[in-house]
């Protein structure tokens, strides 16, 4: 009997989780029936989204279950195989992290290429859900123009730091973005081509961002909400437009957070805010991978990685990243 390492939701978090809440499980295998493969995983991915799925309640994604494994976004590679699309040794990208060995029918996992030099885990991040959700966001969602300037939230994490880089590449006049720490700051403008950058932990969100875009902004990519959400409804341009991606800064309250004050702004300025989910821009998939793939090629499009070793330490990484501990993607190596 073949048996897969998994890390379970123990019980539902109040506020910050901690280890309490998960758990590591030995789970037995059955043995593949036709058409379905098994997977050695690489590397999984851990997220923000995932401490919402925590939670109990509606949602965009149906939240994890007490008792039953977190799941999650992976790569790794076929190791058994009864079906003919899949052989064995295929590097495929699936939805079964968390544990160290994933299997189930083979429409589940999709081939991915090998990239010289790279890591499969490119695939969690650069070129996967987090280089497609930058790409949604500010291009869709934003509808982000040359000429714009634009701020990002978050900008040294996975999805901000791919998004600042977008924005120049599209032709943005000025790219500003926000994070935690001066090494975060230096990175930004060193590495990623932000034009300006400051630590939100030294406070007055709104003094600093007006500051670095005298003139106004034209598009937020919100990753963050709450003060940073606020200071950009004040600081926008005639016709601004923001895209809400997420709101780290409220996930582990345990009441709701104030919102804007400054809602008013957007009759009077003419702004829009969208929210929006990844899943449900799948049709953009094929054009951002060409794209992104070109520029990665080209080395236009840099990325960090932060690299935990081993799942037994994949619940450290994901409340790391809750905490702002990663540069760039985080990912656990399996």
């Amino acid at each position: 009997m073949t048996s897969s390492t998994q890390i379970q939701l123990a019980k539902r978090p109040t506020g910050w989780p901690d280890h309490e809440n998960f758990r590591t499980a030995v789970v037995d295998l059955p043995a593949l029936a036709e058409g379905e493969v098994r997977v050695s995983n690489e590397f999984m991915s851990v997220d923000p989204y995932m401490r919402g799925r925590m939670n109990e309640g509606k949602s965009y994604v149906p939240p994890f279950q007490v008792g039953e494994v977190m799941n999650g976004g992976a790569v790794g590679r076929v190791i058994e195989s009864r079906d003919e699309t899949l052989a064995v040794g295929t590097p495929v990208l699936h939805n079964q992290g968390w544990r160290d060995l994933a299997q189930g029918p083979a429409s589940e996992f999709r081939a991915v290429e090998e990239l010289p030099g790279l890591a499969l885990s490119v695939y969690l991040g650069t070129l996967g859900m987090t280089g497609l959700t930058a790409w949604v966001g500010l291009l869709e969602i934003a509808g982000m123009k040359p000429g714009d300037t634009v701020f990002v939230s978050g900008a040294a994490g996975a999805v901000g730091s791919m998004v600042g880089q977008i924005a120049r590449l599209k032709g943005a006049a000025r790219v500003i973005g926000s994070a935690g720490s001066q090494e975060k700051i230096d990175l930004l403008t060193s590495k990623y081509g932000f034009d300006a950058a400051f630590n939100y932990k030294d406070g007055d969100i709104a003094g600093q961002l007006a500051a670095a875009a005298p003139e106004g902004i034209d598009v937020y990519f919100d990753n963050v909400g709450g003060e940073h959400l606020e200071a950009a409804i004040g600081a926008m341009n005639d016709g601004g437009r923001v895209a809400l991606c997420g709101a780290i800064s409220q996930y582990n309250a345990t009441e709701p957070g104030p919102g804007p004050r400054n809602m008013a702004n957007l009759v009077t300025r003419g702004l829009r805010l969208q929210g929006f989910t990844v899943g449900n821009y799948a049709q953009h998939l094929g054009a951002f991978a060409e794209q992104a793939g070109a520029w990665v090629a080209a080395g236009d499009l840099v990325f960090d990685e932060t690299v935990v070793d081993g799942l037994e330490n994949a619940v450290d990484a994901f409340l790391s990243l809750m905490r702002g501990g990663n540069t760039g993607k985080m990912v656990v190596k399996l």
